[in-house]
């Protein structure tokens, strides 16, 4: 009997210890994912309608643009939200809306930089940004802007930005300039300049590019990684 009653002594500690030990495994593990989580919903920006989002684009012509400006963010877009998901409104071809992490993926290194107005709690009101809001889907789908030319017509991604602060907000964000104020020196600049204008390029053309948009000291950096 005592051999009996140590035995079942002995299994009770053992299921005893393994429940412990599982026990503390999972906890482990449960604390372990949400660590996860926190770090990761730590790491999202927490992002305002006509918030700024700026890449290093990977398209042909990024080089040249980054040459150009003397900037690495050769591409940009604005955020909007639908149904509480972010968006970005860009000129690519055509002008379209993507996705927000789609927009960050597609970017070198996935590298992005988020700006936003300084006072925008008190300049972007609900009726101010579904202005500018209404103002971008009247250029949805209109074909991208190769040559860079001030018009409605075809618009590239720095223009439309621009233009919608402009008209929904009154606020010109970044400093407009003429083509022939960038420096076109580099080979690459040249070529490229080529390819688009052949002998004729318009140095008057005036241009609102990202890096213009990106160093305005209207804006304020929200969030980058």
């Amino acid at each position: 009997m005592k051999k009996i009653a140590l035995f079942a002594l002995l299994l009770i500690c053992t299921l005893l210890i393994g429940r412990s030990y599982f026990h503390i495994n999972a906890t482990k593990a449960q604390n372990g994912s949400l660590d996860k989580k926190v770090k990761s919903s730590a790491m999202l920006p927490q992002l305002k309608d006509g918030d700024m989002i700026f890449q290093s684009s990977v398209s042909p012509q990024c080089k040249a643009v980054q040459l150009a400006t003397g900037s690495p963010y050769s591409h940009c877009g604005l955020i909007f939200h639908e149904d509480g998901k972010p968006y970005v409104l860009e000129a690519v071809q055509p002008v379209t809306v993507t996705s927000l992490t789609d927009w960050i993926a597609r970017g070198k290194n996935k590298h992005y930089v988020i700006k936003r107005l300084k006072e925008a709690d008190k300049v972007l009101s609900e009726e101010v940004l579904a202005k500018m809001k209404g103002i971008g889907e009247g250029f949805l789908g209109k074909n991208y802007d190769a040559t860079f030319e001030w018009s409605d017509n075809r618009i590239y991604c720095s223009e439309l930005i621009w233009k919608i602060y402009q008209r929904g907000a009154g606020i010109e964000v970044g400093k407009l300039e003429k083509l022939k104020n960038f420096d076109l020196s580099s080979a690459e600049v040249k070529s490229k300049l080529k390819e688009r204008y052949g002998n004729q390029i318009p140095l008057e053309e005036t241009v609102i590019s990202p890096a213009s948009i990106f160093n305005s000291e209207l804006l304020t950096t929200v969030a980058s990684n």
